[in-house]
This record gives C-alpha cells, sequence and structure tokens, in this order.
C-alpha cells in the first residue's frame, strides 16, 4: 500500500525537460543550459528525481515522507559527490525544499502546474537573513503519465 502523504506526489511522476536559466555562474548572461529530468516511484514509499543535462548526470532526489514528525524530508546527491538533507512542504501547487546547515542556507521554491513546473534555488550565507537567487529551474512535462 503506497504512503498516503506520498500518494500526494504522484502527478510529478514522468518525464520532464528541465531549463536551467538566469544563473550567476554562468557566462555569458542569458546562457540557458537543457536537460531532463525524470520522477518514478521507488516502492510504495518513495519517489526518485533523475536529473540530467546533456547527457551528464547532475543530481538525484530520493523524497519520503516521516509519519511521525508529519512531513517530507528529501535526500540529494549530484555529480560532484555532495549529498544533502532537505525538509520539504508540497500543497500540490507550491513546493519548496530547504536546509539550514552550518555551511549555508539553501531553498527551491517552485509552483507546480499539470505540465510545467517553475522554480528557483537560493542560497543564504548569513543564516537565512539575506537570500540570492542561484538559478531559475523550469520543468515541462514531456510524456503523459506511465
Amino acid at each position: 500500500m503506497r504512503n498516503p502523504s506520498v500518494e500526494k506526489l504522484d502527478g510529478l511522476i514522468g518525464r520532464w525537460t528541465l531549463t536551467m536559466s538566469d544563473a550567476w555562474f554562468l557566462e555569458p548572461p542569458g546562457t540557458e543550459v537543457h536537460g531532463s529530468t525524470t520522477f518514478e516511484w521507488i516502492g510504495d514509499a518513495f519517489i526518485l528525481q533523475r536529473c540530467d543535462f546533456g547527457g551528464e548526470s547532475a543530481y538525484e532526489l530520493a523524497i519520503g515522507h516521516s509519519d511521525a514528525r508529519g512531513g517530507f524530508a528529501a535526500f540529494y546527491h549530484d555529480d560532484r559527490g555532495v549529498s544533502r538533507l532537505f525538509h520539504m512542504a508540497f500543497d500540490g501547487t507550491d513546493w519548496t525544499l530547504t536546509r539550514e546547515d552550518p555551511d549555508f542556507h539553501q531553498r527551491f521554491i517552485a509552483e507546480v502546474g499539470k505540465d510545467v513546473i517553475a522554480g528557483r534555488w537560493e542560497a543564504s550565507e548569513d543564516e537565512g537573513r539575506t537570500w540570492r537567487k542561484d538559478f531559475d529551474l523550469t520543468f515541462v512535462r514531456t510524456t503523459e503519465r506511465p
């Protein structure tokens, strides 16, 4: 039986194109990086997001729910070998990932539609008092749900 809380994420399942834009670290300004991402069920309790840019694996995000704590958690790992734990919220329209770690704070804020997810990654080096945008991330569904 599927975890009913994770079942709320079922609308993400499928394949999406991915566009990274307005990134402070990409030159020249206006550069876009294109890729793809998939969301798939892993058993009855987890959703795995796999992302790649230009055929290269970029990151994976494993999403689950803690019934006792009443919240989502997402484990992130990327091609640099970086692993992070994010707290996650999802209400069907608004999707956020946040972490408040000693190195810096980070968050992803997105608006989720049926076929488009428009989001941005932000970072804070002063414990969340001020934020800078890292980049925009736009997902566009390419396939109907399996």
